[in-house]
């Protein structure tokens, strides 16, 4: 999980000084500024096929109010609402993202209240949306269930927990038979087996699910005695005479980490003996491995070079093997690894993204690089911290180079490790310096829902091309994918009856550097009635547009004309992204 520099141990050692003061949670989505309208809440995360969701609003609606359930840009099923209450019974389509929306005709006109997304999957890593937990202190039930209260806001279906674990060779506390209550992690915090529980329950009620995260080869300096032996490691020479260690400052850390060669049987049967102590007392759904990057020139204990990349798959199918039941993710760090992790029994894939990946569309690239790998099955999740610099001191996100950077990872197909007790702005996920305005707490909640919503557009097939689209008015300049200066990006994706247009407006961006590193990247300027002409052979019948910017996310058909291979019409408006689709006879 995290950096492999020095440089970058040391920031984090600093920052847990200042970072961990406080365990309360400080980013609840119901807690709105003045601009909060009405939220709608489901009871779970995602649902399975058939199941009821049950809804609440947290405000009373009066007048003449219908609850829509949409698919894509059609209405399924309307009714009206009575109460703060409501539920309804999901389709039988598993693997199916629904909009759900309040709305209220006046004057003719459509006012829409709020929305909300709905999952229908019953395997979370179909489209997974992945959070974390940082902090294992002594917490209240209260505190807790807030924090597993706002994941599930935002639709969050899996929790890595970081850094919870006793030692890295020796994840449980204890033993099976008796565990601790208590204990110190490797930063040397206190971390109670209570909190734990408390959180896996919490998360299960939900229908999340939780994994823990340790490094997959990794010891401390008392590993003798726990029975890791000196064969098993890899060395930077090859008479085994120095081991590699991963170095961190001490304090506040208790050990060095040192490496053990991920293709070793002893240390695979080892290691994987260790995790079942772990299901065996705290009831986690799966295992985030963690690795450190390319670490240069290795031999094994006999003076065999050992090439670190390809030991990862052997060691994951040793961990599938041994709990066949249990979620499997490995960090490809900067992609180090990633084809070898993709072959493996890993159930999505997930890329921690450090220099020189620096650009949009990088990002863009990490995640179709994915996709070829897996041909398609395995979705991504990017671990891609923002503001970092910002971070190492107390403030707040910047909020236009956070959903910049969604925009992009979401019409890519990806999703982003950023949401668990705070956001995310650096490696170590305990650093809190950072909080989310009331703005940026709206828009990222319409952001999820989106995701959610029309997941079967954004991650579930198609192909990427580069559609003929032009803006004719002179309200913009589009430009096909990647981003340039002063233009609007154009990202396509095609599928047998759709054409799908992901417009995103980079024409007054800063900056192409998706971290926002210092907070700079500006508030793009909204473009109003934008006349477009998509180039097409095929005979269209309908184009709709949807963004997470507008009106909640929810579908409005737009009227077009076709001559020939030319289609037009106009986009109200456009902020951030809009989803045009589309949709061929």
């Amino acid at each position: 999980m995290k950096q492999i520099t020095y440089k970058q141990v040391l920031v984090a050692a600093v920052l847990l000084m200042t970072a961990c003061k406080k365990y309360a949670p400080k980013n609840d989505p119901i807690t709105f500024g003045a601009s909060y309208t009405l939220n709608i809440v489901t009871d779970k995360a995602a649902y399975k096929p058939g199941e009821t969701v049950h809804f609440s609003i947290d405000k009373t609606l009066t007048g003449n109010i219908t609850v829509r359930y949409r698919y894509m840009g059609e209405t399924l099923k309307e009714e009206t609402l009575n109460g703060n209450t409501w539920q309804w019974t999901t389709p039988a389509t598993d693997f199916t993202g629904y909009m759900v929306d309040l709305y209220e005709m006046t004057d003719g006109k459509e006012k829409v209240y709020s929305s909300t997304g709905v999952d229908v999957s019953s395997d979370w890593a179909k489209f997974p949306r992945y959070g974390f937990l940082s902090k294992f202190g002594q917490l209240s039930n209260a505190d807790i269930g807030s924090v597993i209260s706002s994941l599930n806001r935002y639709h969050i279906n899996g929790v890595q927990f970081q850094d919870w674990h006793y030692k890295h060779h020796m994840p449980l506390a204890g033993t099976p038979s008796a565990p601790f209550s208590t204990w110190k992690d490797i930063a040397n915090r206190d971390t109670y087996a209570a909190t734990i529980k408390a959180y896996i329950d919490s998360i299960h009620k939900y229908n999340m699910k939780a994994m823990f995260y340790n490094l997959g080869f990794g010891a401390l300096n008392d590993a003798a005695a726990d029975g890791v032996q000196d064969p098993w490691y890899v060395y930077k020479d090859n008479a085994h005479s120095t081991k590699d260690v991963h170095v961190l400052p001490k304090p506040p850390f208790k050990s060095d980490i040192y490496l053990l060669d991920p293709s070793n049987t002893a240390w695979q049967q080892y290691i994987t003996n260790r995790n079942k102590d772990v299901y065996a007392v705290y009831n986690f759904d799966g295992f985030h491995v963690d690795q450190l990057g390319d670490r240069g020139s290795l031999y094994n204990y006999n003076g065999n070079a050992v090439n670190l990349a390809a030991t990862y798959q052997p060691l994951l199918q040793a961990m599938k093997t041994a709990s066949p039941d249990k979620k499997l993710v490995m960090n490809a760090v900067n992609q180090y690894g990633q084809q070898g992790i993709t072959a493996s029994p890993v159930d999505f894939l997930y890329t921690e993204v450090w220099s020189p990946n620096e650009g949009y569309k990088d990002l863009a690239m990490i995640i179709q690089n994915n996709d070829i790998y897996s041909s398609n099955t395995k979705k991504t999740v990017l671990a891609a911290y923002m503001n970092y610099n910002l971070a190492d001191n107390t403030g707040y996100f910047n909020t236009p180079g956070v959903l910049l950077a969604d925009a992009v990872i979401f019409s890519f197909g990806g999703s982003h490790l950023e949401l668990g007790e705070h956001m995310l702005g650096k490696e170590y996920f305990p650093n809190s310096n950072l909080q989310m305005r009331d703005d940026l707490k709206l828009s990222i909640t319409r952001y999820y829902d989106f995701l959610v919503a029309y997941q079967n557009l954004l991650r579930d097939g198609g192909t990427f091309n580069t559609p003929q689209a032009s803006c004719t008015n002179g309200k913009a300049s589009l430009a096909n994918w990647p981003p340039q200066n002063g233009k609007v990006a154009v990202n396509g994706k095609e599928f047998a009856k759709r054409q799908i247009l992901h417009l995103l407006n980079f024409a007054n961006a800063t900056s192409f550097d998706w971290r926002d590193t210092n907070g700079s990247q500006t508030v793009p300027n909204t473009i109003q009635d934008m006349a477009i002409r998509f180039t097409t052979t095929k005979t269209v019948s309908k184009v709709w547009v949807a963004s997470p910017d507008i009106n909640y996310g929810v579908a409005n058909n737009l009227a077009f004309t076709q001559t020939g291979n030319d289609v037009l019409f106009t986009l109200p408006s456009l902020k951030y992204w809009n989803m045009v689709v589309v949709e061929y006879q």
